[in-house]
């Protein structure tokens, strides 16, 4: 009799099966499609027999190897894990660096809708999994992570602290925001995971839409209720957070002296209470008449314009009156101190940036902040009309109007390939040379 061949077979990357699924999800995506640590690099082993004897004679029985966990320490409840989905950490900016954490941490408010926007924002940009690594927005690229941003928290949480910020509910409670949490405290390398709940598809509540932030990238995907594996261990909660109606309108903030609450609160996408409180306290210095309507707690252009006029009343400029506040200029705001904005001052205050103009006509560029997801303003409407002027307005189903969305990005990039531009040349967010010839006659 012949000694039988084996042969491994790679499986597909798209294999639900128990094992896979779970390496998948809590090892690092490798190029090569196989992960570390896991035999035979971290695949099934498919034993392919050839047997050329008389099939009357049996083979002898071969021993499959056993998926094997990586070995890590137990870890009691309430304790940080040395898992693979990371650690508590602040939110990270350029170059992976950590930023000083908001002190003291609350529960911002949000709405659904909001929540729903920001995980579809990682599912159309394919944001990579990454235990290691941190997205522009700061959040870690990884399962908690990706609830930390859709959530707005302050920080990255882990499955083990997510649940602070949450209430239990029932299975019928259910509603698009909140999560589905499996923490195993005593072994988290055991399939720990957190998923976003997007809205059943059926009327047996059988399946939903789940967002999820797994390798390779971050996905919306049909899942069984309460997931693939380890279902029974699922538990819904809903954010505290979180409203119906408009983001801040069911929190309060601090009485007395309000501190500042961190950088992370204001700018493109940003809302909350902290928002509306800034534009009352810039109304009652002198810049009221940058908003047309009364402030509310979602950030537009008229905070970034009036918080810049008031930094240049204190004498500052360029980089330090940016038109996001900081520090320094939320202490004089709360505490009445410095200049209040004087009424009809200067072209460049008043106006912001778009009143600026460069040679051959070209509108001045108003900066890549006002080109980012969440930004509402008209630079994002002139933009938008530009481009369908030049033919550059296929993806738009409507408008274009002032909210920055994904048609306006595909738009752009479709114009800065049309110049020949590739990689991060072309990652459909309107630097100023796109800008200059994007409005060239």
């Amino acid at each position: 009799m012949e000694s039988p061949v084996f042969e491994e077979i790679d499986p597909g990357d798209d294999c639900d099966c128990p094992g896979c699924a779970h390496w998948r999800r809590v090892l690092p995506h490798s190029r090569t499609g196989r992960f570390p640590g896991h035999p035979a690099a971290a695949h099934r082993t498919a034993l392919v027999a050839a047997v050329a004897a008389s099939a009357a004679i049996a083979a002898p029985a071969v021993a499959v190897p056993q998926v094997q966990r990586p070995t890590g320490p137990d870890v009691p409840a309430g304790e940080e894990p040395g898992t693979p989905q990371g650690t508590r950490a602040p939110l990270h900016g350029p170059g992976g660096q950590a930023a000083r954490p908001a002190s003291p941490a609350r529960v911002p408010a949000t709405t659904r809708a909001d929540i729903v926007e920001r995980a579809r924002n990682w599912v159309t940009r394919k944001v990579p999994y990454g235990v290691g690594s941190y997205w522009s927005d700061g959040y870690r690229q990884d399962c908690s992570g990706y609830v930390s941003m859709a959530w707005r928290l302050p920080g990255n949480e882990w499955t083990g602290s997510l649940g602070k910020y949450a209430e239990r509910i029932t299975k019928d409670e259910l509603r698009p925001g909140d999560m589905l949490l499996f923490h195993n405290a005593a072994d988290p390398y055991g399939g720990s995971h957190v998923v976003l709940f997007g809205g059943w598809t059926d009327t047996t509540r059988s399946q939903y839409v789940a967002y999820e932030q797994t390798a390779p990238h971050t996905r919306r995907k049909t899942t069984p209720y309460a997931y693939w594996n380890n279902s029974a261990r699922y538990v819904p909660y809903r954010y505290k957070g979180v409203t119906d109606g408009v983001a801040g309108a069911g929190a309060s903030l601090p009485t007395g002296r309000i501190p500042f609450p961190g950088a992370t609160y204001f700018g493109p996408g940003a809302e909350n209470e902290y928002v509306a409180e800034l534009g009352r306290m810039l109304a009652a210095r002198g810049a009221g008449r940058f908003y047309p309507t009364p402030s509310g707690p979602r950030w537009t252009d008229a905070d970034r314009r009036a918080t810049r006029a008031f930094q240049e009343a204190q004498g500052w400029r360029d980089a330090a009156a940016d038109g996001l506040p900081g520090p320094l200029t939320w202490e004089l705001l709360v505490t009445g101190g410095g200049r209040d904005v004087q009424n009809g001052g200067s072209a460049s205050v008043g106006a912001g940036p778009s009143a600026a103009s460069s040679s051959h006509g070209v509108p001045g560029y108003p900066g890549r902040a006002s080109f980012r997801p969440g930004a509402v303003n008209d630079h994002v409407t002139r933009l938008g009309r530009q481009l369908v002027k030049k033919g550059f307005g296929r993806y738009y189903t409507k408008g274009p109007g002032p909210r920055w969305s994904e048609a306006d990005r595909r738009n752009v990039e479709a114009f800065q390939r049309a110049q020949g531009w590739r990689g991060g040349a072309a990652d459909g967010f309107p630097g100023p040379e796109t800008w200059r010839r994007l409005f060239l006659s």
